[in-house]
């Protein structure tokens, strides 16, 4: 049976221009929408680090430019600084494009079909319009890591572990890039290339800035991250948008307050690395998948500084693994139902009332993804990845 077949909507992931315009199409429209509404708040963030690291300003305080505070090292100075030269409306159009042509990219070197890789970049684009509304830099970050991921695949091992350490320096999540060490077929070669761009990303914000200056920005970034992640646990005290993970999910459906999101995350850990006893299987293709799509999921679900735009990393996992499958009614009716709750529990598909009260306060977003992590390790254990069909690169 064809994956055609299967899925009566995949027919749609034939029409090259109809996924085209559904990535691209509703990010521009978003992003349009949040522009002429004056709501770039995160944009006006982004620009300002060059600007600060420029000035050798704190980078890590409250500026009366905007809301909230910037969490991005000093590298992102280097990043953003093309953009920042352009009128807002022009520069944060062309930024959230430009990070979802990255991603768009990402995921086309994949070792899939092109109906696969369609299928994911169609389910995923409602995702990437809920990050572009927000101007996140976490589509970057999914497109370092899924990257990274096929570039090591490849063969390709020192341009992977320039990807890993953009998004390491940037913003920490990258580094999970590292989960891939064991498919290299370079290895040291791999681990020489982590440290050579290691130290050429930490030494470059010093093109604009004094050495000295960019040193304690790290030191101040370990301190705003740690601020960041106690102040994430504070959902009791009105903040319902941070802390969208496994431990955000278990603290508010069970109320429990005094809650150590440890408790969690430990036994999160473990669960995760168990799934390297299987590395005898480290050239099947559906391993290296199956450990794609847990990294990504993981890198989510036990961070207590996920939001929803954060889900850009995780849901284009849940696709991945279901492509792969062989041909169920029930992984459909599983993925339509993630699809459903985790892309659009947050929107107006679901009433106000549903939103106000059940979806924002427990966190219901993480909920599918959850399960799906779990199922993938589950499956990475009974090796049922032996049993799937191959895949169609």
């Amino acid at each position: 049976m064809t994956l055609k077949k299967r899925f009566s909507l995949a027919w749609l992931a034939e029409q090259e221009w109809l996924v085209l315009l559904l990535w691209f199409g509703l990010t521009i429209i978003v992003t349009i929408r949040e522009i002429y509404a004056h709501n770039i708040n995160d944009y006006t963030i982004y620009k300002n680090v060059f600007f600060h690291v420029r000035a050798q300003q704190p980078l890590f305080l409250a500026y009366p430019e905007y809301f909230d505070v910037n969490n991005y090292g000093p590298f992102f100075s280097l990043l953003i600084a093309p953009f920042t030269w352009l009128p807002d409306a022009v520069g944060g159009m062309l930024w959230v494009l430009v990070n979802a042509a990255f991603l768009w990219y990402a995921i086309r070197q994949l070792p899939l079909s092109r109906l696969q890789q369609n299928i994911i970049l169609l389910f995923s684009s409602h995702e990437l319009m809920g990050a572009s509304s927000y101007f996140q830099f976490n589509v970057s970050v999914a497109a370092c890591i899924i990257l990274s991921f096929a570039l090591i695949l490849r063969g390709k091992d020192g341009w992977a572990a320039c990807f890993i350490m953009i998004g390491a320096f940037v913003k920490i999540y990258g580094i999970v890039g590292c989960a891939f060490f064991f498919f290299s077929r370079h290895k040291l070669k791999f681990i020489a290339s982590l440290l050579l761009w290691g130290a050429l990303f930490f030494v470059l914000p010093m093109l604009i800035a004094s050495p000295a200056y960019i040193v304690r920005c790290y030191h101040d970034w370990l301190t705003a991250l740690k601020v960041k992640t106690e102040k994430n646990a504070q959902f009791d005290q009105g903040i319902v948008l941070q802390n969208i993970s496994a431990m955000g999910f278990i603290r508010r459906v069970f109320h429990l307050k005094p809650f150590n999101d440890l408790l969690v995350f430990v036994p999160g850990a473990l669960l995760f690395f168990s799934q390297y006893i299987w590395l005898k299987y480290k050239q099947e293709v559906h391993y290296q998948f199956y450990i794609l799509c847990s990294v990504l999921l993981f890198t989510v679900l036990f961070s207590s500084s996920s939001e929803s735009p954060t889900y850009i990393i995780a849901f284009p996992a849940v696709c991945i693994w279901y492509v792969l499958q062989n041909p169920s009614r029930a992984n459909t009716v599983f993925f339509l139902f993630a699809f459903v709750v985790c892309s659009f529990s947050q929107s107006d598909i679901f009433s106000p009332w549903v939103r106000k009260n059940i979806a924002v306060p427990y966190a219901i977003k993480a909920f599918p993804c959850l399960v799906m992590w779990g199922v993938i390790v589950w499956q990475v254990h009974v090796r049922q990845f032996l049993r799937l069909r191959p895949v169609a690169a």
